[in-house]
């Protein structure tokens, strides 16, 4: 069984790289393209999927926007199954403070500039504090053009979907970008920040191997 991995926003698959699949699985990696300028959601989405190879079954796994962005791409190419880690379902299942983005429209008219190195770094000291036993947050952080952030930051608070049941969902109970108080997730790694898949490895492995049987 293939699985085509889509990570976290501005995050290489370095976040993902300790975890063990059954070996029947076959890992392909879709890194994240550069948004075209006014590019539509859509058309990104349709980019993003051409790699997937829909001739042979496959699954999707998606981390954080990975998460989102996979659940868009199995509308167009619909899989086996699909798993989210430290994502959300729908759009009913937005903390407060993505809602309040969405509303007031305010990462529309965030300059650019606000989403340079200097920001990525101030980013990277702020989640420290919220995870400190895993200090080097920035090693993740790999993909920093300024506008493809902010497209993705406008992208999450804008995103409308309904959820699909099939969808497998695993959340860490200390994560603060998608809370698990507005979500039923499958899948609950006890003490698990946004960063679990990297902190808590060996929890999320046993789940990926009960999934990708």
């Amino acid at each position: 069984m293939k699985i085509y991995v889509v990570s976290g926003l501005g995050a290489d698959f370095k976040v993902l790289e300790r975890l063990k699949f059954p070996e029947t699985c076959e890992l392909i990696f879709i890194d994240w393209l550069i948004p075209e300028k006014n590019e539509p959601f859509y058309s990104y989405v349709e980019r993003m999927a051409e790699k997937v190879d829909v001739s042979e079954p496959f699954s999707l796994l998606g981390y954080s926007f990975g998460g989102i962005m996979v659940q868009e791409i199995n509308k167009l190419k619909p899989a086996e199954k699909v798993v989210i880690m430290g994502s959300i379902k729908s759009d009913k299942e937005k903390s407060k403070f993505i809602r309040t983005g969405e509303i007031t429209k305010i990462p529309r008219i965030l300059p650019t500039g606000m989403f340079n190195d200097k920001a990525a770094n101030v980013y990277a000291v702020v989640r420290k504090l919220f995870d400190p036993k895993n200090p080097k947050v920035l090693q993740y952080f790999k993909v920093r053009d300024p506008y493809y952030l902010k497209w993705s930051v406008e992208k999450v608070s804008e995103w409308k979907f309904d959820e699909i049941p099939e969808v497998i969902q695993i959340l860490g109970d200390k994560d603060i970008v998608f809370p698990i108080k507005y979500s039923k997730p499958d899948y609950v790694i006890k003490g698990g920040t946004h960063l679990f898949p990297a902190t808590k490895h060996k929890e999320v492995s046993k789940i990926l191997k009960e999934v990708f049987v």
